[in-house]
């Protein structure tokens, strides 16, 4: 099984370019700092988080283009690719990415310290009787059901 599961900053805006041919698909490559649990004896000249290099491709890479933003606290989901290629040098470099499956924020708008209210109704609460009352302001034309 190839899965990875990471939280981290965005350490600078996604950089984004979209393919070639008869579809065109966007592709996000962005660098999450993912910090690392210090043991109780480390010492503090180590570095204390990992520089992971993400790939999304399609709407995750429109997303990430769109709402990712440097700074920002991202969660992402999805596998570990190794790959290589020859630089103009000769030189072979080697690659890991992980290539995103998943992926959200970490953090709501307003953990950031501003002052944002949400539009959004507030959420239905379950009544006694077990089904969920809908909050006023919410159309019956929106409800999945007749």
């Amino acid at each position: 099984m190839n899965k990875v599961i990471l939280m981290g900053r965005l350490t600078r805006d996604p950089e984004v370019r979209y393919s070639t041919g008869e579809r065109q698909m966007a592709i996000a490559r962005y660098t999450l700092a993912v910090d690392r649990r210090r043991a109780r004896s480390s010492d503090s000249s180590e570095p204390t988080a990992d520089f992971i290099s993400c790939v999304a491709f399609d709407r995750a890479g429109e997303f990430a283009e769109k709402y990712f933003r440097q700074g920002q606290r991202v969660l992402v989901s999805g596998r570990i690719q190794t790959g290589s290629y020859t630089n103009k040098e000769g030189q072979k470099v080697y690659t890991t990415d992980v290539i995103v499956e998943e992926q959200e924020f970490a953090d709501s708008k307003n953990s950031d310290g501003g002052a944002q209210t949400s539009t959004r109704p507030a959420p239905a609460q379950a009544a006694s009787d077990g089904f969920m009352n809908i909050p006023d302001g919410v159309e019956d034309e929106g409800l999945p059901f007749n």
